[in-house]
């Protein structure tokens, strides 16, 4: 068992744990990022950063059901959480049924935000979704039947 003094010596190091995830995510080694996430949420389990990190990866891997559930867990207690806001509404435009949802909570999440990250992020969410997303047939669907399951 490890004994909390060790266990408290980490505890400056959150923001680095965070940001290792996401280099990590950035290389695609999946297994050392959520091992990361979760080091990092033991450390601070009241921050939301490492549950952000974990739907960042769900949506990397285009498992849109896990991101939507982690983002709308972390909106249920943040509500003022923009970027998991901005990412939940990524997470919606790629549900053809809940795009327009998408479109409404990036666009808030720009319009409340201060931080230029986020509105960029946005911006480009949009744009993305505009361009190849609105397209009779988006590039990412192989036929008609797979775009009618994804509206299921």
């Amino acid at each position: 068992m490890v004994h909390k003094e060790k266990f408290d010596q980490f505890k400056d190091d959150f923001a680095l744990f965070i940001e290792a995830g996401f280099v990590a995510v950035k290389q695609l080694d999946e297994m050392s990022a959520t091992r990361i996430f979760h080091a990092a949420e033991s450390l601070n389990p009241s921050s939301s950063a490492p549950q952000i990190g974990l739907g960042y990866i769900a949506l990397n891997k285009l498992e849109v059901k896990e991101a939507t559930r982690i983002f709308e867990g972390i909106m249920e207690k943040e509500p003022d959480n923009y970027l998991a806001q901005t990412f939940l509404g990524m997470c919606f435009l790629l549900t053809k049924p809940k795009r327009k949802k998408g479109e409404k909570l990036i666009a808030e999440a720009m319009e409340k935000t201060s931080d230029e990250t986020i509105k960029s992020l946005g911006s480009i969410s949009l744009e993305w979704a505009e361009k190849d997303l609105k397209k009779s047939k988006a590039p990412f669907f192989t036929n008609q039947k797979d775009v009618e399951e994804e509206e299921v």
